[in-house]
């Protein structure tokens, strides 16, 4: 017993570093807070909040273009009331037409 127990201290003196590099990429990859898999999902969702970024900086220049156009423009201003809330004149019958999707 107490021969195995010395070569086993031997082993472990003889390659100390290679045990040493070992222990550490284990570290890095799997024990650590910010392992390696932690940051390559944090990496991916930072891509995606991105993505989400520059579709809601479109939209917001979008509806502020429409926003101006619609403070302006009293015809612009007509026809979204008309479009979106169903107003009409006075004197006018309302159709709606519904287009029926398969």
């Amino acid at each position: 017993m107490k021969n195995k127990f010395s070569t086993l201290i031997a082993i472990l003196i003889r390659y100390k570093f290679l045990f040493t590099l070992l222990f550490f990429i284990v570290w890095i990859f799997a024990i650590d807070n910010n392992n390696y898999f932690y940051r390559t999902k944090m990496k991916k969702k930072i891509s995606e909040l991105n993505v989400q970024k520059t579709y809601y900086k479109d939209k917001i220049h979008e509806d502020s273009i429409r926003l101006f156009d619609l403070k302006t423009n009293d015809d612009v201003l007509e026809e979204f009331a008309r479009e979106k809330y169903l107003m009409k004149k006075k004197n006018e019958d309302l159709i709606i037409v519904v287009e029926k999707t398969n």
